[in-house]
C-alpha cells in the first residue's frame, strides 16, 4: 500500500485490519496512553480547501505516535499564488516529509499528486470524488455503534450528487451487502457511475419518511453550496431536509445518525441528546482511524 486516493486502494482484509488497530489505538487517541510508533516521521498536510476534521485529526494522529507536522491550511500563503503546478508542489514537498496528506477542490488532484510523489499521498478529500479516510472512520463509527457492518439498511440523506463521503462509503458498504435508500432532490441524486457499480439492492426516494423505520443507518450530508455551479440551483434545494428529535420516534431504538460534519441546518440540535446521534463520536474517530492508517503507510515503529 503506498497511496491513499480511493477506498478501492484498500481490499476488505486491509480495511478491517485498520479498523481492529484503530479500535486498539483509542486510548493513545485519548492521550490516556504515550506512542512512540512515528517517532522522527513528518507529515506535510497540504489543504487548498478549508478544512477542520480531516486537518485537525490527521494533525492529532500523527503527534499522538510521536511525529510532527508540516503544512497550510491557506494556499494563498504559498507560492500557488505565484502561479506554481500542483505536481511542482507535490514533488517539492515529499522532499520535505515522510507522508502527504492532500485535499484539493478539483477531483482527480490526488491521483495526479501520487503519480509523481516519492512519499506516500493520502486523498484529504478531492472535490466532489473521493474521501477513503472518512470513509474509513465512517466503518469503524458504524461498526462500534452497530456492532457490525454486514447486511445493513442505510439511508443516505442530502447531497448525494456532490458528496464525495456517500460516494466512497457506498462502495465500501457495498461490499458488506448492504441495502441502501438514497433520500435526496431530483437535482442531487447518487451519481450513476456510483450506482452502476452497486452490486446489493438500492433504490431512490425524496422523504425520509417512507424509508426511515427500516434504518439500521441514517447517513445525513449538508446541501454544500460551495460545490454548484449555479447559486441559484443550490437556492432551490437550500434546506430542503430537516432532521430533528420528533421524527426520530418513528426510527429504530438501535438507529445511528451518522454526519461527516459541519451542519448547517439539517439536524437540529435537539437531536444531539438522542440516542441517534453518533456524529460527535463519529468525529473523534477520525483520530484513532487516521492513526492505524499512518502506521500501515510508514510502519510501526518495533
Amino acid at each position: 500500500m503506498k497511496h491513499v486516493v480511493s477506498i478501492e486502494d484498500l481490499d476488505n482484509k486491509r480495511i478491517m485490519g485498520i479498523l481492529k488497530r484503530a479500535k486498539q489505538l483509542v486510548p493513545v487517541a485519548e492521550g490516556k496512553k504515550k506512542s512512540k510508533a512515528l517517532d522522527g516521521k513528518i507529515l506535510a498536510a497540504c489543504f487548498f480547501e478549508p478544512s477542520t476534521r480531516t486537518r485537525l485529526s490527521f494533525e492529532s494522529a500523527m503527534q499522538r505516535l510521536g511525529g510532527t507536522c508540516i503544512g497550510f491550511a491557506d494556499p494563498s500563503a504559498t507560492s500557488h499564488l505565484k502561479g506554481e503546478t500542483l505536481l511542482d508542489a507535490i514533488r517539492m514537498v515529499a522532499g520535505y516529509s515522510d507522508v502527504i496528506v492532500l485535499r484539493h477542490p478539483h477531483e482527480g488532484s490526488a491521483k495526479l499528486a501520487s503519480e509523481v510523489s516519492e512519499v506516500p499521498v493520502i486523498n484529504g478529500g478531492d472535490g466532489a470524488g473521493q474521501h477513503p479516510t472518512q470513509t474509513l472512520l465512517d466503518l469503524f463509527t458504524i461498526k462500534e455503534e452497530i456492532g457490525k457492518l454486514e447486511g445493513l439498511n442505510v439511508g443516505m440523506l442530502g447531497d448525494l450528487r456532490y458528496g464525495r463521503t456517500v460516494h466512497s462509503l457506498s462502495q465500501a458498504l457495498d461490499r458488506f451487502k448492504a441495502k441502501f435508500y438514497f433520500i435526496s432532490p431530483k437535482s442531487l441524486r447518487m451519481p450513476t457511475h456510483v450506482t452502476d457499480e452497486l452490486q446489493n439492492d438500492w433504490s431512490t426516494h425524496e422523504t425520509l419518511d417512507e424509508v426511515l423505520g427500516k434504518l439500521d443507518v441514517l447517513y445525513v450530508t449538508r446541501i454544500q453550496k460551495e460545490r454548484f455551479p449555479d447559486i441559484e440551483d443550490y437556492k432551490k434545494v437550500a434546506g430542503a431536509y430537516r432532521i430533528n428529535a420528533e421524527i426520530l420516534q418513528k426510527a429504530k431504538s438501535k438507529m445511528r445518525i451518522l454526519h461527516p460534519l459541519p451542519r448547517v441546518d439539517e439536524i437540529s440540535t435537539d437531536v444531539d441528546e438522542t440516542k441517534h446521534a453518533a456524529y460527535f463520536r463519529q468525529a473523534f474517530n477520525g483520530v484513532p482511524v487516521r492513526m492505524a492508517l499512518l502506521e500501515q503507510l510508514m510502519g510501526k515503529k518495533k
